[in-house]
């Protein structure tokens, strides 16, 4: 079993060399579906592994797979394959860049793998400083002005976040060593929670929690976020909406354990009610005046990080629960959803909506698919995110935060109704004269991926087995146990 933990990595690490051999762009344009299939393919093995109670490690036990590690390993490989297998292009054989943006696709691949896999906190830090090593070049890889410019302030802002979030950890391993037991093992974390200094791990708690916040894309921290998935290629924000932000915030969960276990719920509950709210209220306020569609996907973004909030906040089996059905439904809806919209950005020359109107009369094919991801994205059922949203609600209202409830559903109301007009405006509005019709510059691209992403999101709720049981594994290892 161990070579299951090893087998997301090799591959990762084997694509991205094989990438940056000359003339292998075949190979190169491939790299990251078979990556991403590999991950789910090894995140399936180790659910079922974890079924029997079994934790496989490696590595010395640098690498550990608990129940939670292997399903968010699942979805990371999930959302990987919607995106790089929907974001496959005929055009991307004229791209001079595509060899080397393959190998950085399969490095980030294996970063957040390793980042999942660790049961080590600073081995999981190396990994999520890696992930923004490689996105910095992905986010821009088009060369413009623009797209350097996110770039840069990606690079700046998500530094500042894990060196907050390093700070942290320092103060979590001088809390150890002062209890006589050092340690950054989650494993031995968790063991020695009991002898931990509460003040000091209140504030490392605090710190790392802060840093990987920046990385998750909650407000305040969020700047960054807005400017690099609206710049970036199609595939790498689906993969940093879907992928990244969800892997950010497993660091958060995976914190938050360990510092309800020794000052209890109420800190992690207060920093994360703020920082959810104040997500919500940031992504409301600003998508009611936006005018590009992939900005308006990278505040929904946001917005679904301030839901991982809230349902963190809640806690209990529920709450942790819909929180990781969550990650799922939104990783596969907003990757369908970006793949998407580089393709309507491919034939349409433009990313402004107001010059895109008419989108379901001239191009039902990219319309269509789009309308369904976003019936997704908004919650309608039988989306998963309907369900999950019903159940953070619901969370709040047991936790006694029933007026945490009433504020996120009035922000969710005001998205509702700016993504709703948004979207029809960009697919039902007035149509183009028709000598300003953009000409058909590039095919659809795969449809399968699409179909099995939006199809997983319509049914996957209704999976008690195997899903809802993994599910209630996952979420009684931070300690949702009903």
């Amino acid at each position: 079993m161990p070579i299951v933990l090893w087998t997301p990595l090799l591959s990762a690490a084997l694509a991205a060399l094989a990438g940056l051999v000359p003339g292998w762009l075949a190979w190169a344009r491939l790299s990251g579906v078979v990556v991403s299939a590999v991950l789910l393919g090894c995140g399936v093995v180790l659910i079922a592994a974890s079924r029997g109670g079994d934790a496989p490690v490696a590595a010395g036990g640098l690498l550990r797979a608990d129940a939670l590690s292997a399903y968010v390993l699942a979805v990371v490989g999930a959302v990987g394959l919607t995106a790089t297998w929907g974001g496959l292009r005929a055009a991307d054989g004229a791209d001079p860049h595509a060899e080397g943006y393959a190998a950085l696709v399969a490095l980030f691949l294996g970063a957040m793998s390793l980042a999942v896999l660790a049961d080590n906190v600073g081995v999981m830090w190396v990994a999520v400083e890696a992930t923004t090593i490689a996105t910095a070049f992905l986010v821009g890889h088009h060369r413009t002005r623009r797209s350097l410019e996110a770039a840069w302030k990606y690079v700046v802002l998500g530094s500042v976040g894990v060196a907050i979030a390093f700070l942290g950890i320092v103060l979590l391993y001088a809390a150890t060593r002062a209890a006589g037991t050092p340690t950054l093992s989650w494993v031995g974390l968790d063991r020695a929670s009991a002898g931990l200094d509460p003040a000091l791990v209140k504030l490392a708690a605090g710190l790392a929690v802060l840093g990987f916040a920046t990385k998750a894309g909650l407000a305040p921290m969020h700047s960054w976020l807005p400017d690099a998935h609206s710049e970036a290629p199609a595939p790498v924000s689906a993969l940093m909406s879907g992928v990244l932000l969800a892997v950010a915030f497993y660091a958060i969960l995976r914190v938050q354990a360990i510092a309800d276990a020794v000052v209890g719920p109420g800190f992690m509950r207060g920093m994360l009610v703020a920082g959810g709210l104040l997500s919500l209220a940031v992504a409301a306020a600003l998508l009611l005046r936006q005018r590009d569609y992939k900005r308006m996907l990278a505040y929904s973004s946001i917005e679904h990080m301030g839901l991982l909030a809230l349902g963190a906040a809640a806690g209990g089996a529920l709450g942790l629960t819909a929180v990781l059905l969550h990650m799922l439904g939104h990783g596969l809806s907003k990757a369908s959803l970006f793949v998407v919209s580089g393709r309507i950005l491919d034939v349409e020359g433009t990313t402004t909506i107001a010059d895109v109107r008419g989108l379901l009369t001239r191009r039902p094919g990219l319309a269509v698919p789009f309308l369904v991801g976003m019936a997704a994205l908004l919650g309608f059922p039988p989306s998963a995110l309907f369900f999950s949203e019903v159940a953070i609600v619901l969370a709040l209202w047991q936790a006694g935060l029933s007026w945490v409830a009433s504020l996120a559903l009035a922000f969710l109301l005001v998205l509702f109704a700016g993504l709703t007009r948004l979207t029809f405006a960009l697919t039902l509005g007035g149509r183009l004269p028709a000598m300003a019709e953009p000409p058909d510059r590039s095919s659809h691209g795969p449809r399968v991926p699409l179909l099995l992403a939006l199809g997983a999101t319509a049914v996957v709720a209704f999976l008690a087995t195997p899903i809802g049981t993994a599910l209630a594994r996952a979420a009684a290892v931070l300690g949702g146990v009903s």
